[in-house]
C-alpha cells in the first residue's frame, strides 16, 4: 500500500495547481492525480482577468477582494516556480453600434469603476477599422496559463506529489474515516478535474451548465499590443512567440468538444473586417468549461460524505476565482471548519440535492 496522504487532488488545471501549491504552504501531505491532456480548457483559456463583464459593463463578482488576492497569490506562486506569470494589461473596448458607446459613457459617468476614455481615441487607427471609438477598462491582468500549469507540474514532479496518468472513478473507495484510491490512502480527496465532475459519482447533481469555447491562435505580422487587450465581439489576447488568442465562443448547446469550421471561418471574417494588418491562422482550439448554472464556483466537502469535497466550476473567470477559493478550502480545513467557505460558493448550499439517496 502507498504512504498516507491527507488529500488526493484529482486534476492540475487551473484548480488543482493552486489547491497544491496552498496545501504546500499549510504543510498538508498531499499526491495529484491527472493525465496530461493538452487542451483542457485551463490550457487554451486567454488567461485574461476583467474586472467589468457583459453588455452592462458591471463589475464582477467580489472582484475588489479577488484582484488584491490575485495579486498576493501569484506573486507567492511566481517566487516558487522561479518565472514570470502575471502581467498588467488595459482592455481596448471598442463600440460595435453607438448604443454600446452610449451604455459606455452612462456607466462612466454613473462612477463605473475601472471604466475611462482614451486621450486621443485614434490612436489605434493603424491597426483597426473602427468608427465608433473604443472604451479602456483597467486594472485588467493577464496570466501565462500554459506557463503556469508548465511550470507547475515540473515543480510537482520534482516534489514527487504527482501521479501523471488517468483518474479511475471506480478504484475510488470512500469511507467513514477517509478515502482509498488503488494503493493510497488518504485523508480527503478533491476534485479539481473540471467539466469530469459534471458526469461523476459525487457531484453529478449540481446544477452544472458546461459550455464550448473556441479560439483561434493567429499570427498578425506588425501588430504589437504593447500591455493591451483589444475587444470587438471577439477579443485579441497576446499569446505567447508573438501569436495573438482570438475569441471565444461561449455555446450552451453544443455536439462535441472539437474545433468546428463554423467557428473558424465567423472569427477569420470578423477579424479581415477589424484587422487592417494580414493575419494568419496558426491553430484552432476547443475545450468545454466547467460553468454553473448560477455563476458561482462549488468549493468545500460533500455533505453526506465530508471525506469527498470539490474545487470546481470556476467558468470563464478560473484565473480570478481559483487562488482565492484554493486558500480559502485549505484555512477552512485549518481551522476545523472555523473559517468557514464563503456562503454562496460552499457546496454545503445544495445540501438538499447532494443528500439525496
Amino acid at each position: 500500500m502507498g504512504q498516507q496522504v491527507e488529500f488526493l487532488v484529482i486534476g492540475q488545471g487551473i484548480c488543482g495547481s493552486f489547491l497544491q501549491f496552498e496545501l504546500e504552504r499549510a504543510g498538508l501531505s498531499h499526491l495529484v492525480i491527472d493525465e496530461a491532456v493538452p487542451l483542457a480548457a485551463s490550457r487554451i483559456a486567454a488567461g485574461l482577468i476583467n474586472p467589468v463583464t457583459g453588455r452592462r459593463l458591471v463589475t464582477t463578482w467580489m472582484i475588489d477582494e479577488l484582484l488584491a488576492f490575485a495579486r498576493e497569490s501569484y506573486g507567492r506562486l511566481e517566487e516558487a516556480l522561479g518565472t514570470t506569470l502575471l502581467s498588467r494589461v488595459v482592455v481596448a473596448d471598442f463600440f460595435p453600434t453607438a448604443q454600446m458607446r452610449l451604455a459606455f459613457l452612462k456607466r462612466l459617468e454613473e462612477g463605473g469603476s475601472y471604466l475611462r476614455l482614451p486621450e486621443d481615441e485614434r490612436e489605434l487607427l493603424n491597426d483597426f477599422h473602427y468608427e465608433l471609438g473604443y472604451g479602456l477598462i483597467d486594472d485588467c491582468y493577464l496570466v501565462d496559463l500554459p506557463g503556469l500549469l508548465d511550470a507547475a507540474r515540473r515543480r510537482m514532479r520534482l516534489r514527487g506529489v504527482i501521479r501523471e496518468e488517468r483518474f479511475e472513478a471506480e478504484e475510488l473507495i470512500v469511507a467513514g474515516d477517509g478515502v482509498r484510491y488503488r494503493d493510497i490512502p488518504a485523508s480527503r480527496i478533491v476534485f479539481c478535474d473540471g467539466v469530469a465532475s459534471s458526469g461523476g459519482r459525487w457531484f453529478s447533481r449540481l446544477p452544472f451548465a458546461p459550455n464550448k469555447g473556441e479560439a483561434l491562435i493567429v499570427e498578425v505580422p506588425g501588430l504589437t499590443l504593447d500591455g493591451m487587450v483589444v475587444k470587438k465581439g471577439i477579443s485579441l489576447v497576446p499569446w505567447k512567440e508573438g501569436l495573438y488568442w482570438a475569441g471565444s465562443s461561449y455555446e450552451w448547446s453544443f455536439e462535441h468538444a472539437q474545433p468546428t469550421e463554423l467557428f473558424r471561418l465567423r472569427t477569420e471574417a470578423a477579424l479581415r473586417e477589424w484587422v487592417r494588418l494580414p493575419f494568419r491562422t496558426v491553430d484552432h482550439l476547443a475545450a468545454v468549461r466547467p460553468a454553473t448554472l448560477e455563476r458561482r464556483p462549488f468549493v468545500g466537502f460533500h455533505p453526506v460524505h465530508p471525506a469527498v469535497g470539490i474545487l470546481n466550476g470556476m467558468g470563464t473567470k478560473g484565473c480570478s476565482l481559483a487562488p482565492y477559493f484554493a486558500h480559502q478550502l485549505v484555512q477552512s480545513v485549518l481551522s476545523g471548519g472555523g473559517a468557514p467557505i464563503q456562503a454562496d460558493a460552499d457546496v454545503r448550499r445544495f445540501t438538499r440535492i447532494l443528500s439525496k439517496g
